[in-house]
């Protein structure tokens, strides 16, 4: 059994997927698996798979019904001890990731999570999740810090596979849910002594924001109930104006 099973969705994702082949193929440690659920691409996508399909165990391409129902297919197919979701455009941040990985192994964490770089469409370092958004990650991360949104970037996140439920479907906040349900049954959680990905800015839940945050509401409801959501999306909001005027205020000093 792999110690890690990687895993990579695309659709039409030919202009972005070769850096994210890149940052697999140069890890220095190769103990792990590399699963690919393609949506049934019509561009050059599978052209580059195909010309990689060495890196592969799994290639898996043919329509599905959105980017969680892909997700699943990817954990249905996934053998490893943990489960890693690398999509297109995002990056492994470091070539030595996976073989610092093994080594925190041993001490059998369920879930293991860091920081993120963010990077524009060119791969260009836009900065630190942590400093750009007014997401703080705590050193003991709980699903309880979840109550005003996502606390760890989903490519930064890695969980033991037995662990791993199914997303919900047709939910653009379903990666939330799904870090918030590992958590719950996550007894030895810690963070990685680095950065585990660089996330590609302007996903689907930016490019459409209001489903976006009704989703997340209709998510949060359902672990932290009604009326503490409302609470917490107030002060997300609040938190989300004061952590931008802060920021512009260190512009005009």
């Amino acid at each position: 059994m792999p110690l890690i099973s990687i895993i990579t969705i695309t659709y039409n994702a030919q202009d972005f997927l070769e850096r994210t082949l890149k940052s697999v193929r140069n890890q220095t440690c190769t103990d792990f698996e590399y699963i690919l659920i393609d949506g049934g691409s019509k561009d050059n996508t599978m052209a580059l798979v195909k010309s990689n399909k060495e890196m592969f165990t799994v290639i898996i391409s043919e329509k599905d019904k959105g980017l969680y129902d892909a997700m699943n297919k990817g954990l249905l197919n996934a053998s490893g001890e943990y489960v890693w979701f690398m999509n297109a455009g995002d990056e492994i941040a470091e070539m030595d990731a996976i073989e610092k990985l093994k080594d925190l192994s041993k001490s059998k964490p369920d879930v293991i999570y860091s920081d993120t770089i963010l990077v524009n469409n060119e791969g260009d370092f836009v900065g630190l999740r942590t400093e750009i958004l007014p997401h703080k990650i705590p050193d003991k991360l709980t699903w309880k810090g979840y109550n005003k949104g996502m606390l760890v970037c989903h490519q930064s996140f890695i969980v033991k596979r037995t662990l791993a439920p199914k997303y919900i479907e047709n939910n653009l906040s379903a990666d939330i849910d799904w870090e918030i349900k590992c958590l719950k049954l996550a007894k030895n959680v810690v963070v990685y002594p680095g950065i585990l990905s660089k996330y590609l800015e302007g996903g689907t839940s930016q490019q459409q924001l209001f489903k976006s945050w009704k989703d997340r509401f209709l998510v949060l409801n359902s672990h932290f109930g009604f009326f503490p959501n409302i609470w917490n999306h107030i002060r997300i909001v609040l938190r989300a104006d004061i952590f931008n005027l802060f920021r512009i205020s260190k512009y005009l000093k």
